[in-house]
């Protein structure tokens, strides 16, 4: 199921944020971006999110029936 799964951008409810698109696993940020400049801080917050992404399993994120994305 890795190999299938996007990143993607989901608005539900009151969630908008980034999540996956195979499984329950949404991105939630502990703190606020960091970095010296805007551009740097729009790539930490990527890379934090990316890495998050990428290292989560699917399995531990089950989607109830109701849950579309």
């Amino acid at each position: 199921m890795a190999a299938g799964r996007q990143l993607k951008w989901i608005e539900e409810g009151p969630f908008n944020g980034w999540g996956c698109s195979e499984c329950a696993w949404v991105f939630n940020p502990s703190d606020p971006p960091t970095g010296k400049s805007l551009g740097e801080m729009i790539q930490n917050f990527e890379e934090q999110r990316d890495n998050e992404f990428a290292s989560h399993v699917c399995a531990e994120h089950t989607r109830t029936k109701r849950t579309k994305r």
